[in-house]
């Protein structure tokens, strides 16, 4: 099992104190929070292509770095990053090829109820006003997602305005960063 070898790892790495290479407080030392996606190719990538070390920013994920709502989860840690953590810059980070691109609500719901979701569940959902097609739609580009997404950022009520957010595009094979937006 993949988590008993990670938590044997974990008693290693403590016992022979590798932890005190990371030592840091809570600010970032850049002052900034990076909203990416969770693809698993940009665990490494991202802070090497960005010379991100540890302690320099506040790393808030999800799929596809979507905001759809501004005051889901995501918003929440980009406000109280800025009001107790020192923050004062805002980066929205997607990628190329990202899983979130073009997603098909309904083969999804497919592989649900293939996976065991009783269909009844999804349907009493829908009765309960969540919709999946808004829940799960991914986005046609990135760019066009990346500016959603800087676009709810930069117009929340609650963000002061000397608080820059920008959005940028990473490709997943090569690090490569283009900008999309820079303020």
């Amino acid at each position: 099992m993949h988590l008993d070898e990670m938590l044997e790892f974990n008693k290693q790495f403590v016992e022979n104190k590798q932890y005190t290479a990371y030592k840091t407080d809570t600010y970032p030392n850049k002052r900034m929070i990076v909203f990416t996606c969770m693809d698993s190719r940009l665990v490494e990538l991202l802070h090497k292509a960005l010379n991100i070390q540890n302690g320099d920013v506040k790393m808030v994920k999800n799929a596809g770095a979507i905001i759809r709502k501004p005051f889901d989860s995501i918003m929440k840690s980009i406000l109280v990053a800025v009001f107790n953590l020192k923050a004062e810059e805002v980066v929205v980070i997607g990628h190329h090829n990202c899983g979130m691109s073009n997603v098909d609500t309904e083969a999804l719901k497919k592989t649900m109820i293939n996976r065991g979701i009783d269909e009844e569940k999804i349907n009493t959902l829908t009765h309960s006003g969540i919709s999946l097609d808004e829940e799960f739609h991914g986005f046609e580009t990135v760019e066009e997602s990346v500016m959603q997404s800087v676009g709810i950022i930069r117009n929340h009520p609650l963000l002061p305005k000397e608080v820059k957010v920008h959005g940028l595009v990473i490709n997943p094979d090569t690090g490569k960063v283009d900008v999309v937006t820079k303020e």
